[in-house]
Formats: C-alpha cells, structure tokens, sequence
C-alpha cells in the first residue's frame, strides 16, 4: 500500500507540472480542454484512492 501511494503521489506531481507534457505539434482547443479534463479527472482518481486507503489503514489501525 505504501509504494503505491508514493507512486500515486509521484505520478500526481509529475502530472501537476504542466511543461511536462508539452505538445510536439499544434493541437485545437477543444483538443486540449478535452487533455486537461482528462488530466483532471486523473488527478482527482488518484487522490481520492490515496484519501480512502489512507481511511481504510486508520480504520485497521485502531482496532490493533
């Protein structure tokens, strides 16, 4: 569970940075609103993985 939070957390870094997915060609606007909303919705996946595992290891936590 660790490592795939510090790799959730890595890879929403990575993500966030926006010159580390320059496009190499020219792209329309909808293209890229549709990129960002994509991107977004990543974004919010990992994170609400990363809160319910998080929620989940505390549950399991207190009742040792």
């Amino acid at each position: 569970n660790k490592k795939f939070i510090d790799f959730a957390l890595r890879k929403f870094l990575f993500m966030s940075n926006p010159s580390s997915s320059k496009p190499n060609r020219k792209t329309s606007f909808g293209d890229r609103c549709l990129l960002m909303a994509k991107q977004q919705r990543t974004r919010l996946y990992i994170l609400r993985r990363c809160v319910s595992m998080l929620l989940c290891w505390h549950d399991h936590s207190i009742s040792d």
